[in-house]
């Protein structure tokens, strides 16, 4: 009994990680001591390891083309001003990935690409014109997390390239190594983690750091039926003060069958778009949202 039980461990566990000699003497081991209890870890050992792969090979049956970022449409303007064609705008933006293969890479990652793009358009000014758009492309290595029989998460390795497409001293760019994380604690709450290690431009935007941040840290909270969200991110500025340029965001989804949600956006700080990446801002918009499927990263 106890050497078929044995065996039937290493048939649950092979596809996983091989096991080593020692590990074999210290699995007899234990079996001969304590074959009832070991039997009972093999067991749910094993379930454990079923449910993983099942869930993975679920997550690989989704769909390859998806969006990435928050998808929204909003206008609005500046906090303690009066708004006029000047100070107010419209702020959208896009947010697309593309998977290239499957969780096989090693570790069970997969790779992919993103793209996102993000627009200022002084839509009250006579001739309304595009104030900035900033180009957002990308490529990385994702794993895909879970726990028990639930997708719970990602952590990510991203390459990215950020600019304005302007020249002269209008231009604004940088690179960007991300290492990112994103685990959903519970169903209502959800904890995000961004550093980078930038590549920064010698040219006209060589400070940008001081203004764009260095990492940055969210979360968010949702009612049970996602009817509701909020959530806070925090980019951290430059420097050893407690410098941050924060983003305060609440959702609402007014039918339960649809994926567009009223929206609210509030920014307050440097950096919310890289021509004016030095002017400081405190803006309120209102408009439309729509969300990726599982996790919306900043």
């Amino acid at each position: 009994m106890a050497l078929s039980l044995f065996f039937c461990y290493l048939c649950a566990v092979k596809t996983e990680k091989a096991l080593s000699i020692t590990q074999i003497l210290l699995l007899l081991s234990a079996l001969l001591v304590s074959p009832c209890g070991l039997r009972a870890q093999i067991i749910k050992d094993s379930q454990s390891i079923n449910l993983t792969d099942s869930l993975r090979r679920e997550f690989d049956k989704g769909p390859y083309f998806s969006l990435y970022k928050d998808n929204y449409f909003t206008a609005g303007g500046p906090i303690g001003e009066r708004p006029n064609g000047k100070n107010c705008d419209v702020k959208f933006q896009i947010s697309i990935a593309q998977r290239l293969t499957k969780s096989k890479l090693p570790f069970n990652s997969f790779l992919f690409i993103t793209y996102s793009q993000k627009t200022f358009w002084n839509v009250f000014e006579k001739s309304m014109p595009m104030a900035d758009i900033n180009f957002n492309p990308g490529i990385g290595i994702s794993k895909p997390l879970f726990n028990k029989d639930r997708y719970i998460g990602k952590a990510t390795i991203l390459l990215e390239h950020e600019s304005n497409g302007r020249d002269s001293i209008w231009s604004r760019s940088w690179e960007r190594i991300s290492f990112i994380a994103s685990i959903a604690i519970d169903n209502w709450l959800t904890v995000y983690g961004k550093f980078w290690i930038p590549i920064v431009d010698s040219g006209y935007n060589a400070d940008l750091l001081k203004y764009a941040g260095i990492y940055q840290t969210g979360v968010t909270i949702t009612t049970p039926d996602k009817k509701f969200w909020w959530s806070v991110l925090l980019t951290k500025r430059k420097g050893w003060n407690l410098n941050f340029n924060t983003t305060v965001e609440f959702s609402w989804r007014v039918k339960k069958s649809w994926n567009q949600y009223l929206f609210f956006q509030y920014y307050n700080g440097y950096g919310e778009n890289l021509l004016y990446y030095k002017q400081f801002h405190s803006r309120l918009r209102a408009g439309i949202v729509i969300k990726p499927k599982f996790f919306s990263d900043f």
